[in-house]
């Protein structure tokens, strides 16, 4: 797994991990796609072998593990997915659909994949008509509703990979590194007086023990 964190404005790295451990980071001052692929392909040449990746949903980065390593499983993070869906209709929301999706979602990580497809079938289509509603302008009235919908059917071939693959024990979440990261920035903010390289220095030893 892989992902980015930032220490202030331009002040980021990029972290990867495998086995419990951070194999490699990069400072960065932006996490792009190219960038990830670059990184990736020097791990291999490092000896390397990806079994498989578990991703936080930046945009483009499914499809760019799809295209070079296509018979690599991908996971998508379900509590990012979560996380998604919580920004669309919010933690408390007012609509009956809005309530009956989250519901579904919360109950992600005991379902499997044919139950969870067909329980958000189910739903699309008991609301199928109230989701297509458009004001006088002619636009839809439930927009967010609609894109956490449309994020659930687009990330669906990756938010169950991890069952697929049970030999692999990927797991179905990116926790291990965002918990580092957790640790990580109230150690760095204590020390906010460090110079700029020795910051640096600190930041990269951390990441080394963790």
């Amino acid at each position: 797994m892989f992902d980015g964190t930032y220490f202030g404005r331009n002040n980021g790295w990029l972290v990867f991990r495998a086995d419990r451990k951070n194999i490699h980071a990069i400072k960065i001052k932006s996490e792009r796609i190219d960038i990830i692929q670059e990184e990736l392909r020097f791990l291999e040449k490092h000896g390397y072998e990806f079994k498989s990746f578990i991703i936080d949903g930046r945009r483009g980065v499914c499809k760019m593990l799809k295209m070079i390593y296509p018979l690599t499983p991908v996971q998508f993070c379900q509590f990012h997915q979560k996380m998604i869906i919580r920004r669309y209709i919010t933690n408390s929301p007012e609509l009956k659909c809005s309530k009956e999706l989250k519901a579904l979602v919360n109950e992600m990580t005991n379902m499997e994949e044919e139950s969870f497809r067909n329980e958000l079938k189910s739903l699309q289509k008991k609301y199928n008509i109230f989701l297509k509603e458009r004001n006088e302008s002619g636009e839809f009235m439930h927009k967010r509703l609609r894109s956490a919908f449309r994020s659930l059917r687009t990330n669906l071939p990756y938010l169950f990979t991890y069952k697929k693959f049970p030999n692999l024990n990927i797991p179905n979440t990116t926790n291990s590194i965002e918990s580092s990261f957790s640790h990580w920035k109230p150690k760095v903010k204590i020390h906010r007086g460090l110079k700029a390289d020795r910051k640096e220095k600190m930041i990269l030893f951390l990441i080394k023990r963790s």
